[in-house]
Formats: C-alpha cells, sequence, structure tokens
C-alpha cells in the first residue's frame, strides 16, 4: 500500500487540533441558526431526505462549513444507510476533519467491501488533515477483514512512528489484526507488552494461539486471566471446536454454567456443532432446552446449527421440526435449508430432500454449491444415477454453479453405488482437476461392493498416489481382491502396506449413556 509522508507526532497534535469540532454549546447555537441543519439534526429519517437536505446546503453554501458537513456525514454513515455517499462528501469537501475522516473510514471497514476503508485513507494521507489514535483501529479491522497481514503490518510501521503504539484501543485492534490473520507470534509479541490486565488483549491472544493451533496455550491465557467476558469463553470454546476436541468444548461450556455467565449464540453453535460430532444427542436437546428456556435470540446461525445438530445424531424428526418452525418464523436462510437437505439425504430420504428443493426459488432463494452436493448426495443414497447426472449437469447451465471437486465426488459416488463403475472411472478421468484421494476412495468402495477386483486395484493406485499414507486405501483394496477370491493378491497388498510404514487407523465408535459420551477404539 503506497502511503504518504508519515508526519511527526508534534505536528500530527498541533494540526489535529486544529481540526476538531467546536464545543457543544457552540454546535448547538450554531444547529438552531440554520433551518436546513435543524431538520437535518430532528427530522432527517431516510437518505431520500438526507440527499434533498444537503442539496440544500450546498445550494445555501453550507455544504463547505465542517460542522455541516459533519452533520451530514455522521448521518450516512449510520448502519444501514450509505457509507459511500459520506466517503463522496468527505472527498469533495474542502476542509474535511478528522471526525470526518475517521467516522467514514470505521463506517466503510465495517461495510461489504472494507477495501474502501483503505482507499479512503490513503486519500487522507494525502490531505493536511493527519491520521490520529481513532483512525487507526477501523484499519486494522479492514485489514483483519481482507486478510492482509502484511499491509497491516505496514500501517503498525506507521503507528510506531506516530508513537501512538501504546494506546491500548488501537494496540488491541493491531493485535485482533494478526490473529484473525493467523500471524500468532506477532500478535502474541504485541500482547507481551501490555502493562496491565487488558481482557481484550487476552481474548485476541487466546484467538491467535488457537488459530495457530496452539490450543493448549490458549487455554493458558484463559486460565490466568483474573476476569473472562463472555467473549473469552466463547473464544475458548470455539479454539476447542476448530481443534476438533469436541468434549474439552462441551466440558469449557459445562464450566460456563457453574461460572454464571450466560452465553452469547457464537458459544451455542460452537457446542452445538461438538454435540454433532460427538453424536450427543441428550446434550444437544439441553442446549436446545436452554435456548428456549433463556429466550435466547434465535438467528440463522443458531437455527442451522440445531438442524445439523439433530440430523447428525440421528433424530431427523427433531431437525425437520426445528427447520420447520424457523422456516414459517422467517429465520431459516438458506444455510439452514442446505443444513436441513444434508441430514435428509444422509438418512435417505430423497423424496423429502427433493421436495425442499423444489421449494427453494417460492422463498426467493437460490441453490448455492453446498446445496447441490446435498441433492446430489440424496440421489446417490437412493440409487438414482441417471438423476444425479442431470442435476449435475444443470448446475453451470441452469443455476451458473460451477461445479467443484466435491461435486464430482458425490457423482462419482452416486454412480459407483449403482454398479456404474466404467461411467465413474471416465468420470474421473475427464475431471478439469486432479482427483483426490475421497474420488477414488469412492470409486474403490463401489469396487468392493460390486466386486470389481480390476477396477479396484486401479482406484486403489489412484487413492495412494494421492495420499501414500491412507491405510483405507489398502485396506479397501485388499477387501476387494479378497472377495474376488484373489486372497494371495489382497495378502499381497496387506504386505506393501506394511512396507511403507502405513498404519491401520483404528477403528473409533461413541455412545451416549446419561448425557456422558464414551469412546471406544478397536
Amino acid at each position: 500500500m503506497a502511503m504518504a509522508p508519515v508526519p511527526s507526532p508534534a505536528s500530527a497534535s498541533s494540526s489535529t487540533t486544529s481540526h476538531l469540532l467546536p464545543s457543544s454549546p457552540s454546535i448547538s447555537a450554531f444547529l438552531a441558526s440554520h433551518p436546513a441543519l435543524t431538520l437535518l439534526h430532528t427530522q432527517c429519517a431516510t437518505m431520500a431526505h438526507l440527499r434533498q437536505l444537503h442539496a440544500a446546503l450546498v445550494k445555501s453554501g453550507l455544504a463547505k462549513d465542517p460542522i455541516a458537513a459533519s452533520r451530514a456525514v455522521a448521518f450516512c454513515a449510520g448502519e444501514g444507510r450509505d457509507a459511500a455517499y459520506a466517503a463522496r462528501i468527505v472527498r469533495h469537501h474542502p476542509r474535511p476533519n478528522s471526525f470526518m475522516w475517521n467516522t467514514v473510514i470505521r463506517a466503510l471497514s465495517d461495510g461489504p467491501g472494507p477495501d474502501a476503508a483503505v482507499a479512503l485513507f490513503v486519500d487522507m494521507l494525502r490531505s493536511p488533515t493527519p491520521p490520529e489514535r481513532r483512525t487507526f483501529p477501523s484499519l486494522f479491522a479492514a485489514y483483519a477483514r481482507l486478510g492482509r497481514a502484511d499491509d497491516g503490518a505496514a500501517l503498525h510501521g506507521m503507528v510506531l512512528k506516530l508513537g501512538l503504539a501504546g494506546d491500548a484501543y488501537t494496540r488491541n485492534s493491531m493485535i485482533a489484526m494478526y490473529a484473525s490473520c493467523g500471524r500468532a507470534d506477532e500478535a502474541l509479541a504485541l500482547f507481551g507488552q501490555c502493562q496491565v490486565f487488558d481482557i481484550v488483549s487476552c481474548n485476541s491472544a487466546i484467538v491467535a494461539l488457537s488459530r495457530a493451533g496452539r490450543v493448549d496455550e490458549a487455554r493458558a491465557v484463559f486460565d490466568d486471566m483474573p476476569a473472562r467476558t463472555v467473549a473469552t469463553w466463547s473464544a475458548m470454546v470455539s479454539a476447542y471446536s476448530r481443534a476438533a476436541r469436541c468434549q474439552d468444548a462441551v466440558d469449557l461450556f459445562s464450566a460456563m454454567q457453574v461460572d454464571g455467565v450466560e452465553p452469547n449464540a457464537n458459544v451455542l453453535v460452537s457446542v452445538l456443532g461438538c454435540c454433532a460430532s460427538l453424536g450427543a444427542l441428550e446434550q444437544g436437546a439441553w442446549v436446545h432446552a436452554y435456548i428456549d428456556k433463556h429466550d435466547v435470540a434465535m438467528n440463522a446461525l443458531v437455527v442451522t446449527a440445531l438442524v445439523d445438530m439433530y440430523c447428525k445424531c440421528g433424530s431427523i424428526h427433531k431437525a425437520r421440526q426445528v427447520f420447520d418452525t424457523s422456516r414459517s418464523q422467517g429465520m431459516a436462510k438458506l444455510s439452514s435449508w442446505n443444513a436441513m437437505m444434508l441430514g435428509l439425504a444422509a438418512h435417505g430420504q430423497c423424496q423429502e430432500a427433493l421436495a425442499l428443493f423444489s421449494e427453494l426459488e417460492p422463498y426467493g432463494l437460490r441453490p448455492d454449491k453446498v446445496t447441490f452436493i446435498a441433492m446430489l448426495m440424496a440421489y446417490g443414497h437412493s440409487g438414482m444415477a441417471d438423476e444425479a447426472k442431470a442435476l449435475f449437469a444443470s448446475m453451470g447451465r441452469e443455476y451458473g454453479v460451477t461445479p467443484g471437486i466435491e461435486h464430482y465426488g458425490c457423482l462419482v459416488d452416486a454412480l459407483a453405488r449403482a454398479g456404474r463403475l466404467r461411467e465413474a472411472e471416465d468420470t474421473i478421468r475427464a475431471m478439469p482437476m486432479k482427483p483426490d484421494a475421497a474420488i477414488w476412495g469412492a470409486l474403490l468402495s463401489g469396487c468392493r461392493l460390486h466386486g470389481d477386483a480390476e477396477a479396484g486395484a486401479r482406484a486403489a493406485r489412484g487413492a495412494v498416489e494421492c495420499d501414500p499414507q491412507d491405510s483405507g486405501a489398502y485396506v479397501l483394496a485388499a477387501s476387494v481382491l479378497a472377495r474376488d477370491g484373489e486372497v494371495g493378491r489382497g495378502l499381497g497388498v496387506r504386505g506393501k502396506m506394511r512396507e511403507e510404514g502405513v498404519a491401520k487407523v483404528p477403528g473409533c465408535s461413541m455412545i451416549e449413556v446419561n448425557g456422558v459420551v464414551h469412546e471406544f477404539v478397536s
């Protein structure tokens, strides 16, 4: 990112002071003396009103006044309004003050295109108004959303030159940016500079460590904190969930209850996801009851997590109840529909999944990549290979969705399950991308099901080439050969597996008894 020369801290301070707004009594008197400003302050409710009043300000010449322009900018930058319009006001103003720049940069950083905040900041660097401590946090938030840690590091350098690194708000925004971008070492270096306990920086350090896979270090930070907020608990539960340490996440959620901390939606979504992975239906149902009892605000994320949990725990009927209730209340977004269709597909209820698919358009929804994975799975599990092929062909033609490797995997699986092994293999050969071990595994499973040793051997070679340590490919290949009467070749495959040092992954099953999940490993 190109940057203008950085002013010294002393010059920045004196310049910024000249651009501050007058005191509140002076502003009130100024507003009261101009009808258009009075209306802007008391009656303006929509952008249409704002544009009319802005035209009146331009016509009268008041639009050039920093106080009048600041009021217009503050209105435009409000939630659900037009930050781009606010940016145009700033760019065309002869003397925009720091309040105007900072307000619009913050609004743009929170909007759908955070790169617009960076562009406006570059314009600010070219203006007489220098950045100050309230400018930077929004920019670091924008870089976090954009995943541009290197540019964020350049901005960090500017903060150091301006002498603002000691500002807690700015430092915490830098820690959060590095954490979000997976730069744990940089985040922890800043965290180590905190002279006193800062709960926000601790939360960011937990996020940074968890995203770097250092979950136990994140837990150490969590345990050392003298005080915690719900955001702290949420960060730690999410860390366990992301690391697939689901039982730890559920246990921490229980400790949260003992501590009397009321969970937010993020915590509940993480815990529900862990219950789904564990197959812990009783615990998941308890979380659902907690949501109902405590009137936790339902949103699409919570609805989707509930539907997914019930589906994966085998309670498809309860999942459908949650989905139908949420749909009638307008809370079921596309992600919720996809979760329900995936659950129906996994349970072999193809017709029910098809019925939901046909209702997407009447509800104003358009299928996405996940939707087609669900439907291809539904056709495959129901033995409807021709229907799977037709749907696959319609993805790009009718819906503008380019098939990805997951969709090819579902199609290969559908063909292989139906015994159309040659067709499945031809589909793999014709793929525009390199097949992965999962796709060869789908063909290999079909070969085992239908007893085709030669095709199975080719599929096994393909799977091993993709992942030489994939024990499943060796085991399936040996099973295919043994089923086809070639026991010797099957034993040879297992011998090859030992020679390559590939260890068989032990089987694992879990069962929930009285709300406690027990794991069994073979």
